[in-house]
């Protein structure tokens, strides 16, 4: 349930494609000149920074037929994904670089193509490589007149993807740590495991760790703009994919084309501000949920605490595992993100009380990205490197044991979770964070769409309103959408026509704009 986590809906729908061609072995450094490389050029991904190398900003990406990613099927043949080189320290531009995974899809109509459009579907950690083309129906309007562009952001998968532990430590921490935990003994167990998941990281992902901030991504897309031969950034940011585009737009804000930020991360928002804004909003949709069945909030939640605290002190049996009460709550979490899978959550619940939890089990194994055979993705992975470069807080047991009360009184569900949840992300993180809130102030820029549903529980929609005050004035443009599940772009009929008319025509709706 960290900001913009829930990528899970569409991390379900991941198969995804690699490069071919490309620079080096995949995930790994390069320093090695690339052919033509002379002398630096003028332009620079970082106002204020040093130039990049024309060897960098000269790039043409060897556009190949996507292969198969194990144990998946590769993208239709429209889709061709390549390789880009990226600075692994943009204060070292001539220095190693690392490969950028990319996959398009070029537009429709080639006479009224506009430009590339990029997408980061958030996480932070998903896979636009994946994502994208199983998603790519919702986006054919767009695929009209853009080509449909997306990539494994630095750290994540096919980009010196971070690897912090494999399955069967996976597996063990599922089954062994408590992530509410209420005794001296479970406290201990829940940070050894924060701790030795950091050391994981360090000890095979090191080389990256320190360089997977959402501020050197956003500069990666600068490049990516350049190497695309698009004189401006056209932008599609869902869930952290928004906190990822106000970065950009901070950076680079005379670059900025055509932006849409919908799912929207509350920029002024610290750790701990995060992880409120988060109870509120899971419980808003929880409370949601119960309403449309016929449920008395207050009573439906207590149903679920009961639940819980009964898995807490004896988990059920599901084949050769278990459903404890972290995983039963991770079960619960899933399908409060789109409304269509209500009715999973509601089967799933009444199987768990009668005794049975391979339904909750399955919709945890659904959020955890885990597969039939075992198989954990390193989504979680990279979303901790991210968020932990990103952030220079690391909040302790005892700080996160004095949330508990306020966040117990917001959701009786999902506070305490998300309380301990703030000293166990970043515990002894290997490596420093960048700071405490997102800079997303970008006066100049082109005026950019802020799409905030009202019962998103992952990110809440006041952090919509918060966003586009931050942008600033004749920036921001708040666009409300009165609806249930974690992004109305393919799910609200109005909010989708409002953003494809700016997009596609470039009408910019006024502000304060309502669907419902």
């Amino acid at each position: 349930m960290r900001t913009g986590a829930v990528v899970a809906l569409s991390a379900v729908l991941a198969t995804g494609c690699t490069a071919t061609g490309g620079t080096g072995p995949a995930g790994t450094p390069s320093s090695a000149p690339a052919a033509g490389d002379a002398k630096p050029s003028v332009s620079s991904t970082d106002p204020g920074g040093p130039a990049l190398p024309a060897a960098l900003t000269g790039q043409h990406p060897d556009w190949r037929r996507c292969t198969a990613p194990e144990g998946g099927e590769a993208p239709g043949s429209a889709w061709r994904c390549a390789t880009v080189k990226v600075p692994l320290d943009y204060a070292k531009p001539d220095g190693p670089t690392i490969p950028i995974a990319l996959i398009r899809k070029e537009a429709g109509a080639k006479d009224a193509r506009i430009g590339s459009l990029l997408f980061n579907f958030g996480g932070p950690g998903g896979s636009g490589v994946d994502i994208l083309p199983r998603g790519a129906a919702e986006y054919t309007a767009l695929g009209s007149r853009y080509d449909l562009v997306s990539f494994d952001p630095r750290g994540v998968q096919r980009s010196s993807g971070v690897v912090c532990r494999d399955d069967k430590e996976q597996a063990k921490a599922e089954r062994t740590v408590d992530y509410t935990p209420e005794t001296a003994a479970e406290e201990k167990a829940f940070r050894a495991d924060a701790v030795a998941f950091g050391q994981g990281c360090a000890r095979r992902s090191g080389l990256v760790l320190p360089y997977t901030t959402t501020s050197n991504t956003a500069r990666d897309m600068d490049l990516i703009r350049q190497v695309l031969g698009d004189p401006k950034l056209n932008y599609f940011g869902i869930s952290y994919g928004t906190q990822l585009g106000a970065a950009y737009a901070h950076l680079f804000p005379r670059n900025v084309g055509r932006m849409v930020l919908d799912a929207v991360v509350d920029p002024t928002a610290d750790s701990v501000g995060h992880a409120r804004n988060q109870t509120i909003g899971f419980q808003r949709a929880l409370d949601n949920y119960l309403t449309s069945t016929g449920q008395d909030p207050k009573d439906g939640t207590r149903r679920i605490v009961r639940l819980l605290e009964k898995l807490d002190k004896k988990p059920l049996a599901v084949g050769d595992r278990e459903l404890n009460d972290s995983l039963a709550l991770t079960g619960v979490v899933m399908p409060l993100y789109a409304q269509q899978n209500w009715p999973l959550l509601t089967s799933a619940l009444t199987k768990a009380e009668n005794g049975s939890g391979a339904e909750l089990l399955s919709l945890a194994d659904w959020y955890n990205d885990r597969d039939a055979a075992g198989h954990y993705s390193t989504q979680s992975h990279a979303q901790r490197a991210i968020s932990c470069a990103d952030s220079s807080e690391r909040p302790t047991l005892d700080e996160a044991r004095t949330l508990i009360p306020e966040f117990r009184r917001l959701s009786p569900v999902f506070g305490p979770f998300l309380a301990w949840d703030t000293a166990g992300w970043c515990a002894d993180w290997p490596v420093e964070g960048e700071a405490t809130t997102t800079a997303a102030s970008a006066p100049g820029a082109a005026p950019i769409l802020v799409v905030g549903t009202t019962g998103d529980p992952a990110t809440p929609y006041e952090g919509a309103e918060r966003m586009a005050k931050a942008l600033g004035p004749g920036v921001g443009v708040l666009v409300t959408n009165k609806g249930e599940g974690h992004g109305a772009y393919g799910s609200a009929a109005c909010a989708t026509k409002t953003i494809d008319a700016y997009l596609l025509r470039a009408e910019v709706p006024a502000y304060g704009k309502t669907c419902q």
